[in-house]
């Protein structure tokens, strides 16, 4: 792509944050990096609990249940998932470990593999390596907004220095970090936009 061009725009999949008056969703345990301290987290009763609800902020959230989560390609196929109740608005969350891909059914570890950004072989379908590829050349425009608006001079300084029309590639690859951090870092910046 020359400097001329623009990156294409993102699916809409990615770029859709959740509304206002959402009650619910996913949460990112951003410090959960590994298998291991996601299993000990969930040995402690108030291991996931988050401290209020995004939706309301009331403080009282009850452990609802847990829930199977399916990861495709992975040596762990499935991963137990907490989800709690707003005492208040009634909304419930899950909360999933920084480690597991939202949306993608992957675990991040396996997404970057399947990108050649980690060493690993991994099986991935083609099309589906594919997929994961335009997604990282899209335009990040929504994402580089979002830090720029994060009041953090750190990524205001990164957003500052991609510009608008960088990619979601171009992004990761200036901060610095894997895939899961970014992604969890973005979700959290603004719920439900995605970073691939």
């Amino acid at each position: 792509m020359s400097s001329n061009e623009l990156p294409p725009p993102a699916p809409l999949c990615l770029e859709r944050p959740y509304p206002s008056s959402q009650k619910g969703g996913t949460l990112i345990a951003e410090d959960v990096a590994d298998l291991a301290a996601h299993l000990k987290r969930l040995s402690e009763p108030d291991g996931y609990r988050p401290r209020s609800c995004p939706h309301c902020d009331c403080l009282r959230l009850h452990a609802h249940d847990f829930r199977e989560r399916q990861l495709r390609g992975d040596l762990h196929e499935r991963i137990t998932v907490r989800r709690y109740r707003c005492a208040g608005c009634g909304g419930c969350w899950q909360v999933l470990p920084r480690l597991v891909a939202r949306w993608l059914w992957r675990s991040w570890l396996v997404v970057e593999q399947a990108l050649g950004l980690v060493v690993g072989g991994v099986v991935v379908p083609e099309q589906t390596r594919r997929r994961w590829r335009r997604r990282l050349t899209c335009a990040a425009r929504s994402v580089v907004q979002a830090l720029a608006a994060s009041a953090a001079p750190a990524l205001e300084r990164v957003a500052a220095a991609v510009g608008l029309n960088a990619t979601r590639r171009t992004l990761v690859e200036r901060c610095g970090q894997a895939l899961a951090a970014m992604a969890a870092l973005v979700h959290r910046l603004m719920p439900g936009l995605r970073l691939m």
